[in-house]
Parts: structure tokens; sequence; C-alpha cells
């Protein structure tokens, strides 16, 4: 069952078109559907602009009572979809498992309520704990005031209880604890991530200013590509829209290169259960076409060559130390999708003129195939010169971008729409302007970014046995050659 509560958008209804939602009626259903099934309530966090591409994940994951809301989608399953969730989505930044609504005008009634939380479920006296906040509120308006006092409230619990208190760790603590107060309305959950769902893995080096992960497979999803031709990324850097695109094509799990998730250190961690998951690759397919990345820089290639090694991808991606000026037409039925300089955190000594090449390149060497690119200002686009026939809002970091579409049509664009009557080349979309940003502060109490530990790297060929025991796989040996070592799992 899959329930759904929003006003699908164009880009929604393109994504789902074959799919059925029942709208969900009101939270008391919800509850009693929990009740039931045994489920409990998720929360997927992503970018503004990805919240759909998230949606259309989770339902194709299984998962029920899918809400859309902002920079989230909220869901409910059981502890294998919490896994899934964590191991599978390509757009989720991390995963919350809400443990307590409630609310409150006062710092002391959020200590009284985290307080009244039975703690020796979820860890004891001898863990390490963190606390993150993130406040809307008119009531409260320092994120870091109400971390400390959820601190406090934990620390006292068992201070109470037992004597002793359990500690604060920087830096991967064994349970993560997230609040989020919107007025008076608080939500205390937990983090099942642990680091940022961003963070697969398989980064060995970075340019200056690399597009996320999360970003980059949702630029991916949104054009609906799936692998069914040659992908290029003419202005690749680092290697990640090559990287993700091909992980995407063969549908392999983004989890897969991860060291540790965070509910791995949870109380009633199911080993078996994930392991089962992680080495679970029936769902994966083959690839026969290719994706191309170039850039003219020197070592953002060699970083890329790095990169796409360590992801076991090096038979679909070919990179290659070429200008976008001397970019030509593919030989076969292609896609580009990238992602310019913008002129903010990358100088470019001549940004229009770089935007007026890729308009040029495009109108006469890529000719009968689709461009989508990623960009910030207005005048940049308006020097490509083309116009656009899907304009998308999205967040790279701070910056408001657009996400646009283009259509290079081979001969006049009047013949070619007569002679293909029959297809829909220029959606009706109207264009969503950004959503209004909040008031609000955000602040980590006792978190900081882990260092690199636990696993090793992915086996040559295949997913590693996590277990003596676990199958081995000849076909995933040959599919990831390039691969030295093995990922290994370390065990509490």
């Amino acid at each position: 069952m899959k329930l759904f509560s929003h006003k699908p958008s164009f880009l929604y209804t393109q994504l789902t078109s074959n799919l059925k939602f029942r709208i969900l009626p009101n939270q008391l259903k919800l509850r009693n559907f929990i009740k039931m099934n045994q489920e409990f309530e998720l929360i997927a966090k992503t970018f503004q602009g990805l919240e759909e591409v998230l949606a259309q994940e989770l339902t194709e994951l299984g998962a029920s009572n899918i809400e859309i809301g902002r920079r989230m989608v909220s869901f409910t399953g059981d502890k294998a979809m919490m896994y899934k969730a964590n191991f599978c989505l390509r757009t989720a930044i991390r995963i919350l498992k809400p443990i307590k609504h409630f609310t409150a005008k006062t710092a002391d009634e959020v200590y009284e309520a985290v307080k009244s939380i039975a703690w020796e479920n979820y860890l004891d006296n001898m863990s390490s704990f963190s606390v993150d906040a993130v406040v809307f509120s008119n009531e409260f308006r320092h994120s870091k005031f109400v971390a400390y006092k959820v601190k406090d409230a934990v620390v006292d619990y068992f201070r109470e209880k037992t004597g002793n208190r359990p500690s604060v760790r920087i830096s991967n603590p064994d349970l993560a604890i997230h609040i989020h107060i919107a007025e008076e309305e608080c939500t205390l959950a937990l983090d099942s991530s642990g680091e940022s769902l961003h963070r697969r893995g398989y980064r060995q080096e970075q340019v200056e200013a690399p597009l996320n992960e999360v970003l980059a497979a949702g630029m991916i999803l949104m054009t609906g590509w799936r692998g069914e031709c040659d992908l290029i990324d003419p202005m690749c850097g680092s290697g990640t829209i090559p990287i993700e695109a091909a992980l995407i094509a063969r549908n392999i799990a983004p989890g897969v290169f991860r060291k540790e998730f965070g509910f791995e250190k949870w109380k009633d961690f199911d080993q078996d259960l994930f392991d089962a998951i992680y080495n679970d690759d029936s769902q994966e397919r083959e690839f026969t076409h290719k994706i191309y990345g170039y850039d003219n820089n020197p070592k953002a290639n060699e970083i890329a060559q790095h990169n796409v090694k360590a992801a076991g991808v090096s038979k679909d991606v070919i990179l290659k130390i070429q200008p976008f000026q001397q970019f030509e037409q593919p030989a076969q039925k292609s896609i580009i999708i990238t992602n310019p300089p913008y002129g903010e955190r990358i100088s470019s000594e001549d940004l229009l003129g770089l935007y007026q090449m890729i308009g040029e390149r495009l109108k006469h060497a890529f000719t009968g195939n689709d461009a989508w690119i990623l960009s910030y200002r207005d005048e940049c686009f308006d020097q490509i010169g083309l116009k656009a026939s899907i304009k998308v809002p999205l967040f790279n970091g701070a910056l408001e971008c657009q996400f646009r579409k283009y259509q290079l049509f081979d001969g006049k664009y009047k013949e070619f729409r007569s002679d293909n009557s029959d297809k829909e080349f220029k959606p009706k979309r109207e264009e969503r302007p950004a959503r209004p940003r909040r008031q609000g502060e955000k602040v980590e109490y006792g978190r900081k970014e882990r260092k690199d530990g636990g696993r090793g790297e992915r086996k040559e060929g295949f997913r590693s046995d996590r277990k003596e025991g676990f199958r081995k796989d000849a076909d995933r040996k040959e599919a990831f050659a390039d691969v030295k070592q093995a990922r290994k799992r370390i065990y509490s």
C-alpha cells in the first residue's frame, strides 16, 4: 500500500505516469496504519528541488504513506525499509526515525519532554551520543541552546537512574539525536545514516567546488535517463556525474561503497537482515552504452580517473582531456548532462563567452539530441542562445540555480514537429518559483566530520563476503575488475 499526500507538479506527473497513489486522509489513519502493520515513521532529508524525485525513489523501493514536504519526504516502513532507504536511495541526504512528537513553548518544556523518553531502549550510560538541532521558531531563537537542553535531558535521565552518564562524542557517536522545532511543534528523531549519504565512499579526491553526489544523481534521474543511450558530461570535473550515471545505468546501490551507517551501532541492529540487503544484487542490470566525461584540466582528469576506478565503473566511463570547444557530433544517440562554472566559486576569464561557446557547440555538434544544463545566472543562460523546453529550480548549496533542458533539432523546428506530431517535445510546464527561505539557524552539537575508518575498500569484482559463507559472484568480478581491495566490515 502506498499513500501519497501532495498535489503533483508536472515533473512528478512525468516521473510517476505509470503509478497510482491514494490520498492520505489524516494523521489518525496514518497512526492506525502504522500500528496495524507494525511499521514506523521515517523522514528522508534531501535538497530543495529534489523532493519529487526522492518520493519516486521511495515509491519504487516499496515505502508506504509517502508525503512530500520542504527538503524532505516522510514515509513509513519497517526495519528492512529503513536499512534499504539508507542503502539504496540516491537523492536522500539522511534518514531520520522520529521517536517523539510534542509541543513546547519553553526550553524547560523541551527538556521535560525529552527526559520522559525511555532512553535505555536506545543507548546506555557507557554509550556516546550527539545532538543536532534545527529551529524555525519565534519562541526558540537559538538552536545551540535547544541542543544543550536535549543533551542535558539525556544525561540527567541516566545520571538519576544509574548514577552514571553517557558521553558526548564529537565524532562518530553511537547514537545521533536530531531535534526539529517549527514554532511550537517539536520532533525528536534518531539519525539512522550517520555521515551524510552524499558521502558515497568512492571519492578519492576532488576538484574545487565539486558537485554534490546527491544533487548529481537527482539531476540524472530528473532527465529520465536510465542508461538507454550514451551520456556525455563535457565539463565533468572530478567525475561525479559520470560515476553517478554509471551507478544508475547498472542500478548499483550507492550505499555499497559506504564504510558504515549510523543504525549499525543501534542496540536493535539486525546484522543478518542488513547482510541480506547488502549482498542482494538481483536488481542490478547490464549497461550496453557508454558514458563520456571530458574536461580541459589535466589535474581534474587525473582525479576523475581515480574516482572512477574506486567506484569500479571503468568499463562504463571513458574520460578524456578535451575542451568543450573541440566537442564534435557524437556518432550515437546521446544525452548531455553538465554543470558548467557559474563564476561564483570557480572563476572563468570570460564566463559569458564560455556559455556562448556552449550554445554554439550544442547547435552545431549535438543536433538530434537533448542537453540538460545546471547553472546559476540568467545572463549565462541567455548567452547559450537556445530556448529551454523545461526549467527546474534547484539549489546547489546556497545558490538558487536552474536545471534547463535544451532540445537540439536536426533541421528546421517546424519540419521536425510535423514529422513527429505524435510526440510532445515541449511539455507545458509552468516555471515553479523557488520556495521562500525561512528564517532560522542550524547547529550541530557534538558532531564533526568523521575520519575514514572501519571497513576497507570493495573487493575486486564484487561485494566482498560480509560474513563467512556468503556467496561470491563471478559476474561482479568481471564488472568491477578495477577495484583492488575488499570492502571489509568491522563488527562491534
